[in-house]
């Protein structure tokens, strides 16, 4: 599942706040061993977009119900378990356009 979900849900976000510019090169700190990492404020920054993008609504493709995006991934591990104990015939892969 995590392979599943990582482009739609990691992947994208990270790319749209970095090209929508909300984090900047300055947010970005090198240090001695080369390790980059963010300043206080752009990891509050991040995480505070990350919060607004779990709340945004979707329409699960499965489901065809509107589900929150933070919520998908506990709907796709449901989705599995129902698979696991028989209830549905196939595991429905979240697939997103």
């Amino acid at each position: 599942m995590m392979e599943e979900l990582r482009s739609v849900f990691a992947d994208r976000f990270v790319l749209t706040v970095i090209n929508k510019k909300i984090l900047k090169e300055k947010d970005f700190v090198v240090k001695e061993d080369g390790a980059v990492i963010l300043t206080q404020n752009a990891r509050k920054l991040f995480l505070s977009e990350w919060q607004k993008k779990k709340q945004e609504d979707i329409t699960h493709p499965y489901l065809k119900e509107k589900i929150c995006w933070g919520l998908v991934p506990y709907t796709q591990a449901a989705l599995l378990s129902r698979y696991l104990r028989g209830d549905i015939d196939e595991y429905p892969p979240f697939l997103w356009k």
